[in-house]
């Protein structure tokens, strides 16, 4: 293994994932599993998952009520690194459960996280995010941030994707299948232009917990879409090294 890319030992970490059954977090998770990369990781969800791929069955599934997540402060207890996968769309959840899920549940995940001692909070936000915005959108998404930046970690990562790529929700629009179709020709063309694959994501997000890609020393990371994809490939360097 080259260790000038490593900046901390991984299997010395233990993480946990918050929001695993979102196509982020699924990502995330089999990255992590399927390379073996921590020391444990614990799978924070609403619901329990019976995953049919062996893999998934190595996270230790956990849930919890996020109406009352202070009733659960335990399993945030020795944990290193929180990765923040919620989300939920207006058109799923309506205006006040975006609100709740993206804003409400992510500020109070983060808040307990720190009170327990957890060094590192990545959070997946949004390109445009901005708490100033007259929509909906990009007003909740910069409120997350601006809480989170707020709170007592060494590290703080948020993440500015820009559209999503790689996913299968049920609840994708028309619209966003239309356009995602639109812009196939541009992920090949300029990758980094308009969207930004999954798996590309949770690659940087792990690049950025253990290994030593640029920074310029601050406690609060943004990191833009060219940022994640830069971070994908020192990470992917990473595992060739590895193994």
């Amino acid at each position: 293994m080259n260790s000038s890319l490593v900046k901390v030992e991984a299997k010395s970490l233990s993480v946990a994932i918050v929001g695993f059954t979102g196509e982020c977090g699924k990502a995330l998770t089999k990255e992590i599993l399927s390379n073996d990369l921590f020391n444990r990781t614990i799978l924070i969800g609403r619901r329990k998952v019976d995953f049919d791929q062996e893999i998934f069955k190595k996270g230790e599934q956990t849930i919890v009520d996020f109406d009352k997540l202070d009733d659960h402060e335990e399993v945030f207890k020795n944990v290193d690194v929180v990765y923040c996968c919620l989300g939920t769309t207006r058109g799923k959840a309506g205006v006040e459960g975006f609100r709740k899920v993206d804003f409400d549940y992510v500020n109070k995940t983060a808040t307990i996280a720190a009170k327990c001692g957890c060094k590192q909070f990545h959070l997946i936000s949004s390109s445009g995010a901005n708490k100033n915005s007259s929509l909906l959108y990009p007003q909740v998404k910069g409120l997350a941030e601006e809480a989170v930046n707020k709170m007592d970690f060494d590290k703080t990562y948020v993440y500015r994707p820009k559209l999503l790529v790689g996913t299968n929700r049920d609840e994708n629009r028309v619209g966003e299948r239309i356009f995602k179709a639109i812009t196939v020709p541009f992920q090949y063309i300029a990758p980094t232009f308009v969207t930004t694959p999954i798996d590309i994501l949770a690659k940087a997000m792990l690049a950025n917990t253990f290994l030593n890609v640029n920074s310029n020393g601050d406690k609060n990371m943004l990191i833009d879409n060219n940022s994640i994809f830069e971070a994908s490939k020192i990470y992917e360097k990473f595992l060739i090294s590895k193994n």
